[in-house]
């Protein structure tokens, strides 16, 4: 299983977990970003930096990511094309996108913009929480194990 993230809007905090839990469970973790990220030397933690530009990140991690890959993101649209590659999908607030909760974010998304593009002020997400990083950490513990229980059991 790859843990691939989608590094630009990812809060260095949750990074710092991902970097931990790569390591303790010896996952490999990519990082993709239009910018230059600075990661703990490790042979199973790498960035990769992808050219300026709408969606590039996006597009490189939908590429890449398999059936049963793990991918973080905030981005909603990244979460359902991730999702339709088989991959699993997480929020930096662990939120665990799944095929019957992304319609209803797409469409949430959808009304936000449609509300932006009219000049109405919808503000932004609140700042990521001490409670946030639990429940992150949380999410990804028990996803992470549930997935390679699995994976070892049809090995088996």
């Amino acid at each position: 299983m790859n843990i691939w993230v989608d590094a630009d809007a990812c809060p260095a905090v949750i990074k710092d977990i991902l970097y931990r839990v790569a390591q303790r469970l010896q996952q490999p973790l990519t990082l993709v970003a239009n910018q230059m990220l600075r990661t703990p030397p490790s042979p199973l933690i790498r960035a990769v930096q992808v050219p300026r530009g709408f969606d590039v990140a996006d597009d490189y991690i939908v590429e890449r990511a398999a059936p049963g890959d793990l991918v973080i993101t905030a981005d909603i649209p990244l979460a359902s094309e991730a999702l339709q590659k088989g991959a699993l999908v997480l929020s930096p607030r662990g939120e665990r996108y799944t095929a019957d909760s992304i319609s209803e974010r797409l469409t949430m998304r959808d009304m936000m913009e449609e509300l932006r593009s009219a000049g109405v002020e919808t503000g932004g997400p609140a700042a990521l929480s001490q409670a946030d990083r639990r429940a992150f950490a949380s999410a990804l513990d028990k996803l992470l194990h549930k997935a390679l229980r699995e994976k070892a059991v049809g090995r088996a």
